[in-house]
């Protein structure tokens, strides 16, 4: 497997993570969160010889998805997301980071446990609501590795302040559905750097209340 980050600057925001995952054998491709720096992603794409299959959005918010409409212009694949994401056609924060509306058609929905393939690489789809009420993860048992998109972060958990967040859902999404994967499995969050679920299973432990 090939994977490449793209470090994509947002106004307000800072630097949010592009992924692009490309399975050597088949030269099939996935980019999940295309938040800008499109043709970055389709120079990458057309020097490895990859045939882009699936966008994959961890949640609505505009600081993940500008470039999605540029992407699916320029090398197609479907666009998929979480049913929740179809209620919310203008994206949570565009005006918030200095973006005009952005409307996006989904080609697909993704529901809690689906299985994408992209080439002979395999991906679980974890519902991880919380941050948003349309957030989900990406696992992929075979390579130890998950994308968590806005859920979990390296010693930090996304931000329950907005419109459909909640600090219970996001606390139930990282504790029972997250931090239950194998300890080596390393963490390609959202924003900032990549951890491991092992690193960050004792600063949730502490945070639960001690029970006698």
């Amino acid at each position: 497997m090939i994977l490449k980050r793209i470090k994509v600057q947002m106004k307000f925001v800072g630097e949010t993570n592009c992924y692009i995952i490309v399975d050597e054998t088949q030269k099939k491709a996935m980019v999940i969160d295309p938040a800008g720096e499109v043709p970055k992603i389709i120079e990458i794409l057309d020097t490895l010889g990859a045939e882009l299959v699936y966008i994959y959005l961890t949640h609505c918010h505009a600081d993940h998805i500008n470039g999605v409409n540029e992407l699916k212009k320029e090398k197609g694949g479907k666009v998929l997301i979480h049913r929740k994401g179809l209620e919310n056609r203008v994206p949570v924060l565009a005006e918030y980071i200095g973006l005009p509306p952005i409307y996006v058609k989904e080609d697909s929905i993704v529901d809690d446990d689906d299985i994408l393939h992209v080439g002979d690489l395999e991906f679980r789809v974890i519902y991880t609501p919380g941050h948003t009420d349309d957030g989900t993860s990406l696992y992929c048992e075979k390579e130890e590795m998950l994308f968590s998109g806005d859920t979990l972060f390296k010693g930090a958990w996304g931000r329950v302040d907005l419109p459909t967040s909640d600090f219970d859902s996001i606390m139930n999404s990282i504790i029972n559905k997250l931090l239950i994967l194998p300890e080596n499995t390393i963490v390609y969050p959202g924003h900032g750097k990549p951890t491991r679920i092992g690193d960050e299973k004792p600063i949730y432990l502490e945070a639960k209340p001690n029970i006698d």
